[in-house]
């Protein structure tokens, strides 16, 4: 069984970045400590198992609520924590995979998260300066150690995996996945699950845009990663606007939301196990568990349609 095939009963996981904006780094507005606990106790009353975070998230506040919140029920939890984006004294972000960094970022998790292990640990990006074999030799020490029970890669491809392989056995792969990026699905799923690789998405719900939540009119303010970040601006925000709009009428007719189809869409993909969605309210968190149910294949036949002129117009810029 893939490790996240444990979790089918609720294939989604809390992403921790939705609850460390005031924090900075990388975060979706502010939200006070007491609001981020009730929320993250409420996803585990609903039945939420995988709690996704990493470091950069609020500069550390993520996985510091996390902690706090879960320190009396560690044993109903499974932390997602990753390496690999650190920062400096002025909060410079810096991406390396740095051996003596990776085991540096563990310890500190731990302590954050108030966890003797961590359930899954994950490189958080390639590094073309470090050969991923490096930091791997440090996680594998520390699995048998049992400071972390499984070891996976995020935002990786075949070739990142099969150099881990080398060291260690991967059992997890976090990546982009959803309407508007799907180039993991025709070739590197398949492989994956040949492989026994379990897959959870991050970017599930493109970060409001395939919700509605996220419109032309939308401002974001200044402690939202998405006011500046170089990554989101740019975005060809257009052409996804217009794809939401083409998809409008068949969710009318199908009756079904923005949500359900973003979540229902990851479901249909043969091979993921786990969507993340990083949920700010309880109304927010409800819509999400209530829409796990991946899209029937007509209405994925339907979408993959509607949708050509937009994959079409992607091949053509690469």
């Amino acid at each position: 069984m893939r490790v996240l095939q444990a979790f089918e009963s609720c294939p989604m996981g809390f992403g921790g970045a939705s609850i460390s904006g005031e924090g900075a780094g990388y975060g979706f507005g502010a939200m006070d400590e007491k609001t981020a606990i009730n929320l993250l106790h409420e996803a585990r009353d609903l039945g939420v198992k995988l709690f996704d975070t990493a470091p950069i998230y609020g500069f550390g506040l993520s996985e510091e609520r996390f902690g706090k919140a879960f320190k009396k029920s560690r044993q109903d939890v499974f932390y997602v924590s990753k390496s690999g984006v650190t920062w400096s004294p002025m909060k410079r972000v810096d991406m390396t995979n740095d051996p003596k960094t990776t085991l540096s970022m563990l310890e500190t998790s731990l302590r954050t998260l108030q966890t003797d292990y961590i359930d899954l640990y994950m490189i958080h990006w390639p590094d073309a300066k470090v050969d991923i074999r490096r930091p791997m030799e440090v996680l594998v020490k520390a699995q048998r150690e049992g400071k972390i029970k499984s070891i996976g890669l995020c935002n990786t491809n075949q070739k990142e995996i099969e150099l881990a392989e080398e060291i260690g056995v991967i059992r997890a792969v976090q990546n982009q996945l959803n309407l508007f990026e799907r180039a993991d699905v025709d070739v590197f799923l398949p492989w994956l699950k040949q492989k026994g690789i379990s897959y959870m998405s991050w970017g599930t719900l493109d970060k409001g845009i395939l919700t509605g939540r996220v419109d032309r009119e939308r401002k974001f303010d200044q402690q939202d990663c998405r006011s500046w970040a170089p990554w989101w601006k740019a975005i060809n925000f257009e052409e996804r606007f217009q794809f939401v709009e083409r998809l409008k009428p068949l969710m009318s007719e199908r009756e079904i939301t923005g949500v359900e189809l973003a979540i229902g869409h990851n479901l249909a993909v043969d091979g993921v196990d786990m969507v993340l969605c990083g949920a700010r309210t309880s109304e927010q968190l409800k819509g999400c568990l209530s829409s796990l149910k991946p899209l029937d294949s007509k209405l994925m036949q339907q979408v993959l349609e509607i949708g050509k002129s937009y994959y079409d117009s992607l091949s053509k810029s690469v």
